[in-house]
């Protein structure tokens, strides 16, 4: 049987604030011309650079003048951030004041760029309640790479296997889970309120608004 957990780690992208560009520019353009886009740029790419320390507003007008055709909608990448980053999962952050108000150590372990996540904060100012940031921007290696699991762990003190771990990707988790860490795949906050009540970590009650 699993240890009841030390602190739990939240991802950020997807489970506590939506992040789905594909869907920001079907609403500003035609879905054929958006599929043609993503799939002759490749953005997520570009915005892993991003997550690795590039530049923010400069990696992603240096990726846009690259391709003419979609110059302008690239662009957008950085000048209507917040639109994508958006909306809160109200229920996920109702689950993170929880386990403060309990006094569990919360953390954020997050593929974010240095510039996009100072102004993530500044649009969202739950960002500033976690008791520790692991903002990949600032470690220099992105999610699922082993190091910056390591690196978590070594600036926390805790044992992997009393950390409980969130993230939406498979491939984020499977890297957790091989370091020892207790995981959930994220695929909606009903299940991950489900799963923090089974650590004991939170009462039934306590995980809807």
């Amino acid at each position: 049987m699993a240890q009841r957990p030390q602190a739990v780690i939240f991802d950020i992208g997807n489970v506590l604030i939506e992040w789905q560009p594909e869907r920001f520019y079907d609403s500003i353009m035609p879905r054929p011309e958006r599929e043609r886009m993503f799939a002759e740029v490749d953005l997520h790419g570009m915005n892993d650079e991003i997550d690795a320390g590039g530049p923010f507003r400069e990696t992603v007008y240096a990726w846009a003048a690259r391709y003419p055709e979609w110059e302008a909608h690239i662009r957008l990448w950085h000048d209507r951030w917040i639109d994508i980053a958006a909306p809160v999962i109200d229920r996920s952050l109702h689950l993170l004041r929880g386990l403060r108000a309990r006094g569990v150590p919360v953390f954020a372990l997050t593929n974010f760029g240095i510039h996009s996540f100072a102004f993530a904060r500044r649009q969202y100012a739950f960002l500033d309640e976690f008791d520790r940031h692991y903002i990949s921007g600032h470690m220099g290696v992105i999610k699922p790479d082993a190091e910056i699991y390591a690196m978590v762990e070594a600036d926390c003190g805790m044992p992997p296997e009393r950390l409980l771990f969130t993230d939406d990707k498979p491939e984020n988790i499977d890297a957790a889970r091989a370091r020892g860490w207790q995981t959930h795949i994220f695929r909606g906050a009903d299940g991950w309120a489900d799963r923090l009540v089974a650590a004991g970590l939170l009462d039934e009650g306590e995980t809807r608004p």
